[in-house]
């Protein structure tokens, strides 16, 4: 999906009202999707939990750091507070400006995971959204992973808006954050408050579309409900001119209205201004910036007002669009009244209800008992219940209508990114893309019992988790796993012990090494048996060529005048894909080449289906070797943050891991350092620069890309995949 998909703010009302079934407790135009993203520490949950306790979903306010969370509420979530998965919750807030103001609008929230282990979460959570909050540190700016969920919200095409959270810190600069927003994430971000006080005198921001202020009141109002609406501060009034008129000059781009009275010095309206800026978030091109503290609960009220009227319903969003049978492009109009399609996001074992799919209705309504559809399998289920998410709490209701966002209970055979829709509507919708597993380990079960046990829990956790992946090493015998990171594959193992009582055997983490090629090749394979009967012949001749990084092993079939019959083709293609599972350097997965099948040969009673597979195994193999082979390790994009006196030292160890420094700079008196580094010499790397600076240091870890292995390194890694193979 592209990040130029453009949404179209709708004011039709006679199209809203003919979208809407008449039993809808919240009509479309009264319904937000939305995500909370952000890097780590940002606030994300923090944010989520205030944003529970203001609409009244729950009556006191979670804390992460005491383990109270709402949306965190994993025993490994509450012990580490950190968030793991994507909790959904649904709750209602009435806005106090704008064209919904007094209208209780639904919102269903999604918090999302900050560490980079976990952005599966993030992934699949932006496929399904309408719009997201994207937070930022008001000391830390702009860090890796906040570029990574922006990116993330570009590719499915999010509207969101920034709240920059932490004002109340010493070293909040909340117009710095916004230029880094500019500069890291090419964002074209403007102000829609501006704060009032900074640091620990933080204490009320500046409505720029409204034209007032709202004071804070710690003392009178210990739990922030009621700010108190006032005139703009005197000393403030040129600053928020300045920014007003800046703000009106960007969205006038948008709008037609807007743009011609900025021109001619006219007024300009609040209720013009709202639909101005709505429409320049909903366009992708603009994103408005909210200050506040979550943990000091300052300014929460005015970021759900903004989510209301600048975020897109989903009305307002695109048709989600998929395909038919036979390949052709077809679109999910968002309409009650049309046949079901939606798409199943997420799984989730339930300790109580057993499996939960979350699940986005794109078009039509879901109802309790009723059968779905999966293009996948060609089969249906039927839904047994249907619940609305509350993190873990839940709500039995009826049915779920277009744009909303609900869980299925009873269907059995979906994974995530099924479709699952009405029997007569031929539809599968693009589901999300998951990136690929860098890190492995063995694990083995320390008794009989055990393997019985690890079997099922594997079997539910990667049904869960489409970053997780699991084979059998078929030299060793071992079951490997495969995940993101560390942290990933250490949470997997603690809930198997937790959730499933496994207790295994964990082996030490293995790099997810890959292979390609650097130069073209032609060979080809023959699979040729004589055994008295029927014999066993298939000829294949194949080129093989590097192709575009990230893109995969692409087959392409130019075989002409029949020299290999059509239905030995498939055969072929999965000899060759089979083949690309184990390289020829160190037996590790093949990654971005082109293989052309270009010729071969077949025999009028011997040629068969395994025949053509085992010789479009060998063709591939064989043309590798010719090809000029490299193996590939993993590149981590490592951001260090350290005080002064511990630059040199930690830019020393950097260096010592093969790490490639790509650049420093100063922030509130420590040293930010950015840095590749192989994911091979990073394991324990958190642990040792904590020792190395007395615990003042920390680092952030992003997956960056692939390069060839030296050659130094070259043999030992191949002995070791030769002794103990651990290949995903």
């Amino acid at each position: 999906m592209s990040s130029e998909i453009a949404i179209t703010v709708v004011t039709d009302k006679s199209k809203i009202a003919a979208a809407n079934a008449p039993e809808r407790a919240f009509p479309l135009e009264w319904t937000r999707n939305i995500g909370i993203a952000a890097h780590i520490d940002a606030g994300k949950t923090t944010t989520s939990e205030r944003i529970l306790f203001y609409t009244g979903a729950v009556h006191k306010m979670g804390e992460v750091h005491e383990g109270t969370a709402v949306t965190d509420w994993m025993e490994q979530e509450r012990e580490r507070g950190i968030t793991i998965t994507a909790a959904a919750i649904s709750c209602a807030w009435n806005a106090s400006y704008g064209p919904w103001k007094g209208i209780k609008q639904r919102i269903n929230i999604i918090d999302t995971p900050g560490h980079v282990d976990f952005t599966a979460e993030v992934e699949r959570s932006m496929r399904v959204l309408d719009g997201a909050i994207a937070v930022f540190c008001a000391v830390a700016g702009v860090q890796p992973q906040s570029e990574t969920v922006w990116r993330q919200a570009n590719k499915y095409g999010v509207p969101r808006i920034a709240f920059v959270n932490k004002m109340d810190r010493t070293g909040a600069n909340f117009y710095r954050a916004i230029d880094e927003m500019r500069e890291k994430l090419k964002a074209n971000a403007h102000p829609l408050y501006i704060p009032i006080g900074k640091e620990e005198n933080f204490n009320g921001v500046i409505d720029l579309v409204q034209n007032i202020a709202y004071i804070f009141e710690d003392t009178k109002d210990v739990l922030g409900m009621e700010p108190v609406t006032s005139a703009i501060p005197a000393e403030y009034a040129d600053e928020a001119k300045k920014y007003r008129e800046r703000l009106i000059e960007a969205v006038s781009d948008f709008d037609d209205v807007i743009a011609g009275k900025y021109l001619e010095g006219q007024e300009i309206a609040t209720e013009e201004l709202i639909l101005a800026v709505r429409k320049a978030t909903c366009s992708m091109k603009f994103t408005g910036v909210v200050p506040g503290s979550a943990f000091k609960k300052k300014g929460i009220q005015r970021l759900l007002d903004s989510v209301v009227n600048y975020l897109p319903n989903p009305i307002d969003v695109p048709p989600m669009k998929g395909q038919d049978s036979d390949g052709k492009e077809i679109e999910a109009v968002v309409d009650d009244k049309s046949k079901l399609a939606g798409l199943a996001f997420k799984l989730w074992t339930d300790p109580f209800v057993g499996k939960l799919v979350f699940f986005r209705v794109y078009t039509g309504k879901v109802t309790k008992g009723m059968s779905l559809y999966n293009p996948r399998t060609r089969r249906s289920e039927r839904v047994s219940r249907l619940v609305l998410m509350r993190a873990m709490d839940r709500e039995e209701i009826d049915a779920a209508y277009s744009g909303d966002i609900c869980a299925l209970v009873g269907v059995k055979d979906v994974i995530t990114g099924d479709t699952l829709c009405h029997e007569d509507f031929d539809i599968r919708l693009e589901p999300p893309s998951f990136p690929e597993p860098v890190i492995a380990m063995s694990i083995e079960p320390n008794s009989k019992s055990d393997q019985e046990k690890l079997g099922t829990a594997l079997q539910r956790l990667v049904a869960e988790d489409p970053t997780l992946r699991v084979k059998t090493d078929t030299d060793t015998g071992q079951t490997i796993l495969a995940g993101m990171g560390e942290l990933h594959l250490e949470i997997i193992v603690d809930r198997m012990k937790r959730e499933f009582k496994v207790e295994a055997t964990v082996g030490k983490p293995q790099i997810a090494y890959r292979e390609t090629v650097t130069a073209p090749a032609q060979a080809e394979g023959k699979f040729i048996r004589q055994s008295g009967g029927k014999g066993q012949y298939g000829h294949v001749v194949v080129k093989i060529e590097p192709n575009e990084k990230g893109k995969g092993v692409e087959v392409v079939n130019e075989i002409v005048g029949g020299v290999i019959p059509k239905e030995f083709i498939k055969p072929s293609t999965e000899g060759i894909l089979e083949g690309a599972n184990n390289g020829v350097v160190a037996g590790y997965p093949v990654v971005d080449v082109i293989v052309r099948i270009v010729d071969g040969s077949f025999h009028e009673v011997d040629s068969s289906e395994l025949a053509f597979k085992m010789a479009g195994i060998f063709a591939f193999k064989e043309a590798m070797r010719q090809a000029k082979p490299i193996l590939l390790e993993p590149i981590m994009g490592v951001e260090l943050t350290t005080p002064d006196e511990y630059q040199g030292d930690l830019m020393g160890d950097i260096n010592r891991r093969r790490g490639q420094i790509q650049g420093m700079e100063n922030k509130n008196g420590a040293c930010i350092v950015s840095a590749n580094v192989p994911l091979e010499s990073l394991f324990g790397y958190v642990t040792d620069i904590r020792s190395l600076s007395k615990g003042r240091a920390s680092a952030s870890i992003t997956p960056s890309h692939f390069e060839q292995v030296p050659n130094s390194l070259l043999t030992k890694i191949v002995e070791s995949s030769v002794k103990a193979p651990a290949r995903t």
